[in-house]
């Protein structure tokens, strides 16, 4: 899938028609089976008519379907569609899930046959559709997710309700165990996020975020980082999604992390085109934490590389200016509060500076000492050692400005940890620990 530079507002993201091998070897396993379609017009299930019509289609693809569809391509998507609403086997659902793949595979203008039924039915196509994709049979679901992927992408004005619910199972395919499906259900978003206006559907979709954003925290293939990546910078082109994008997930880090260790320019050119977007959209929500993670030395960084695609020279240069720009009307404190937010904590100039906390240490009193709160969970359950040693540091630092803290520091727990750490192999974690200890025992340093 090409990628459009993020200078356009909301881009027309080319189609990606979702292609899955583990679907197609299902697909391969059932075609060549047969639907006793005439006993359903003998039990009055089916017309003649549409008997007929069934079996002027039935076992054709390519070219020899086009022949016979395309004729009345009207008729041939109420009947489909109708047919889905009706009937209840198992196989015959999807045989007639493959017959419509069969005539939207490589003709997405045929999915105007299937979305034309709604001057009928204001439900249709998508209600059948919607019932598949509860199917308890996984091809049936997974047949479906495909097929409501092509008309939501080609409808000029996409049923949201069914957004919706597609987006609920996406969520739930994000999650499994078979990586095929998980594929599958990135393809789909990669596709359906097109469509600019359900894009906050699927912000707003209970857990959806948070399953795409685990794939990328757990690690992946490039392939599969670039895929969920696109998706996020998707979602950016809307504001609400850019003024909670790190402060509900804490994901600048991680795409800085990725962008320094990826080898596929693609991977970085998203990641960058992702950032722009960010700065654009709701720089108050995200330059702070850019700055914590150094980005504007990461753009200067990557202004000296050689680059393909001169979009990515293009974005860098905007991000550098921009940074460059707003880096000074961020105070030190909203640099200090992105960093403890990422739980990255560095030995970054405030955590050393007495100016910094003579300053700033009333700020940690604030909601019911939440900062002071965030800086005990780092030192129990963080395992890098240089974030354990600065949050010990910055305990110290705030134990100094305000001795009344040390019996909540002892509620919280704060006060045991820091002892249990006055043995830890790495020297900085010791030595920092032991100084803040003096500090919560009653001492001075």
């Amino acid at each position: 899938m090409a990628l459009q530079s993020s200078k356009d507002r909301a881009p027309e993201i080319p189609l990606a028609f979702v292609s899955n091998a583990y679907l197609d070897d299902l697909t391969a396993s059932l075609r060549a089976r047969t639907i006793p379609w005439e006993s359903y017009h003998r039990a009055s299930l089916i017309t003649q008519t549409e008997l007929n019509y069934i079996k002027s289609i039935e076992r054709k693809i390519g070219e020899d379907l086009s022949r016979v569809v395309d004729k009345d391509g009207d008729i041939y998507g109420e009947l489909l569609v109708n047919l889905l609403q009706r009937l209840v086997n198992v196989d015959t659902i999807q045989s007639i899930l493959i017959l419509i793949d069969d005539l939207l595979l490589d003709h997405e203008e045929r999915a105007s046959y299937f979305l034309q039924v709604s001057r009928h039915d204001p439900a249709l196509p998508y209600a059948p559709l919607l019932k598949c994709l509860r199917n308890d049979d996984e091809y049936v679901s997974l047949k479906a997710e495909k097929i409501l992927t092509t008309l939501l992408c080609v409808s000029p004005k996409p049923s949201t309700d069914a957004a919706g619910e597609l987006f609920r199972w996406t969520t739930v395919h994000l999650q499994s165990k078979n990586p095929a499906i998980v594929d599958m259900a990135v393809q789909v978003l990669e596709s359906v996020l097109r469509q600019r206006d359900l894009r906050i559907i699927y912000w707003n979709t209970p857990q959806a975020v948070d399953a795409l954003a685990r794939i990328l925290k757990a690690g992946s293939s490039p392939q599969m980082q670039y895929q969920v990546i696109y998706c996020f910078w998707t979602l950016t082109f809307d504001r609400e999604a850019s003024q909670e994008f790190n402060r509900k997930y804490d994901l600048i880090p991680h795409f800085v992390e990725i962008a320094k260790s990826s080898i596929k320019e693609k991977v970085i050119r998203v990641i960058i085109a992702t950032f722009k977007n960010l700065v654009e959209q709701a720089p108050e929500a995200n330059l702070a934490a850019m700055a914590s993670v150094k980005l504007l030395q990461f753009c200067e960084h990557l202004s000296t590389r050689k680059w393909s695609d001169p979009d990515i020279v293009e974005d860098v240069n905007y991000l550098k200016a921009e940074l460059e720009k707003n880096i000074h009307t961020l105070t030190t404190f909203e640099v200090y509060l992105a960093e403890l937010q990422s739980s990255r904590l560095t030995w970054s100039p405030p955590h050393l500076s007495d100016h910094f906390w003579l300053r700033n240490w009333r700020e940690f009193q604030k909601n019911n000492y939440a900062l002071l709160r965030t800086l005990g969970r780092l030192l129990s359950t963080s395992t890098d050692t240089v974030v354990l040693a600065v949050a010990a540091n910055d305990i110290g630092q705030y134990t100094k400005r305000d001795p009344g803290c040390k019996r909540l520091l002892q509620d919280i727990g704060v006060k045991q940890k820091i002892m249990e750490l006055m043995s830890h192999p790495d020297q900085d974690v010791r030595y920092n620990s032991v100084s803040t200890s003096w500090l919560l025992i009653g001492g001075s340093i």
